[in-house]
């Protein structure tokens, strides 16, 4: 790994940088895809799909047989995992609703705030060398809870023709609506325009690599929202002689298993620490199933010394990590100063994986520093905020005057007579 020794604030954004190519690299082959399939609808979905996945089929939803088939080949003791993380995802989403918000500004005016799901989400979930049937809880679960109409999900097919039988199991298990085996930036595009076989969506969920990333972008050109523009993982552990360094070596180590653009990051006040961390990731990696993709990603990450935690601190809001790890003598100085960063994991007892997995609070969050201005994914992410208001004629009496001068110094007539007509009306009874 890259060591860095107290670097000048004015060094932060190039040693911050992230591994990902910019989105020009990318965007002319978004925008050919995304084109192909407004046009030609399931043909140029089958036809990308047979070029980046190497598989064709005539019918790309996923059948009950073959939903049936995956629930019966997983074993038990992954199910009741799944289950239990089902359940603690649940609790948590669940404790998000809030209840309508209403008050009388004046008197006779009322108003209220209510929540409203939004009908049709769709889902991306990566398969490739990892297939996060994780994710599935972390999007299906909050879109249930929501009362979201249709939820459609869309993952990539391996060689086979086939979705990994545990994103299956728990798309099924969760409530998915429809299940697609497409992935990639066809499947992004999919959800945008809609195709016979892909339905149209309003909003779209769901990390994945660059391309993917960038498609979510490009679809928001075409009334369709999204969570966060979510790409490769990245996590920022500070930690200082109080830590284990074995605990903060598995944990860089688990998100650059993730894949070869991930980022992972070192912040640290010990010398010796960083040191000790180094040397436990070279004897943990030796034995990871992926290593070659956990050193390509170890490349483009950074172990970096600074004097103290209030630099340290203003460091970590710089770069505004997806997930960040807080193992200090000092923890709540960091916990209370965090301003940007998508999830905080506090204590050498808190892995990372740990909400990633089972621990209730969701995975999905914003990457490549857009922590500093979008939210991980949450319940509110599958519902919209609706006003209402109901004037009675004390009401508009109260504030029908303010109404009319404000209107009239806009220059807005008609909006002068909507309140003019209705106080004449109210006068002649």
């Amino acid at each position: 790994m890259n060591k860095i020794y107290n670097p000048t604030p004015d060094t932060w954004a190039s040693i911050l940088e992230r591994p990902t190519k910019t989105v020009n690299d990318i965007e002319q082959t978004v925008k050919e895809i995304f084109a192909a399939v407004q046009k030609d609808g399931d043909v140029a979905v089958s036809n990308y799909t047979k070029q980046f996945d190497g598989v064709s089929f005539d019918n790309i939803e996923v059948t009950a047989t073959e939903i049936d088939a995956a629930v019966a080949s997983l074993p038990n003791e992954l199910k009741e995992a799944i289950a239990l993380a089902k359940a603690n995802v649940e609790k948590f989403h669940q404790a998000q609703k809030t209840s309508r918000v209403s008050v009388e500004t004046a008197p006779g005016v009322q108003c209220w705030q209510e929540k409203r799901p939004i009908q049709k989400v769709g889902l991306y979930i990566p398969g490739g060398t990892a297939p996060l049937f994780s994710t599935v809880l972390m999007l299906a679960v909050p879109a249930k809870i929501a009362g979201c109409n249709e939820i459609v999900l869309c993952s990539p097919p391996d060689k086979n023709g086939n979705i990994n039988p545990a994103i299956l199991y728990a798309a099924n298990l969760c409530g998915v609506t429809k299940i697609i085996k497409v992935g990639g930036i066809q499947a992004i595009a999919g959800m945008t325009f809609g195709t016979q076989a892909i339905p149209k969506v309003y909003k779209i969920f769901g990390p994945g690599n660059q391309y993917v990333t960038v498609a979510k972008q490009l679809a928001t050109q075409f009334g369709v929202a999204i969570d966060m523009p979510a790409g490769p993982s990245e996590l920022l552990v500070v930690a200082d002689d109080t830590a284990v360094p074995a605990f903060v070596a598995s944990d860089l180590l688990s998100q650059a298993e993730h894949g070869t653009d991930s980022q992972v990051i070192l912040v640290s006040i010990s010398k010796e620490m960083m040191d000790a961390v180094e040397n436990e990731i070279q004897s943990q990696l030796e034995v990871l199933p992926r290593k070659a993709i956990a050193e390509k990603a170890i490349a483009n990450s950074k172990l970096i010394f600074i004097e103290n935690d209030a630099i340290a601190l203003d460091l970590i809001n710089e770069y505004g990590p997806e997930h960040f790890i807080v193992c200090t003598a000092n923890n709540d100085f960091y916990v209370d100063g965090i301003q940007n960063a998508g999830s905080v994991f506090i204590g050498n007892y808190t892995p990372e994986s740990a909400g990633d997995y089972a621990s209730g609070t969701n995975h999905t969050l914003p990457t490549n520093g857009y922590a500093k201005n979008y939210s991980g994914v949450n319940l509110d992410s599958f519902m919209k905020s609706m006003t209402f208001q109901k004037i009675s004629e004390t009401g508009i009496q109260n504030i029908g005057k303010a109404i009319e001068i404000m209107a009239e110094a806009e220059g807005l007539q008609a909006h002068k007579n909507a309140v003019t007509l209705r106080l004449a009306q109210i006068e002649k009874v």
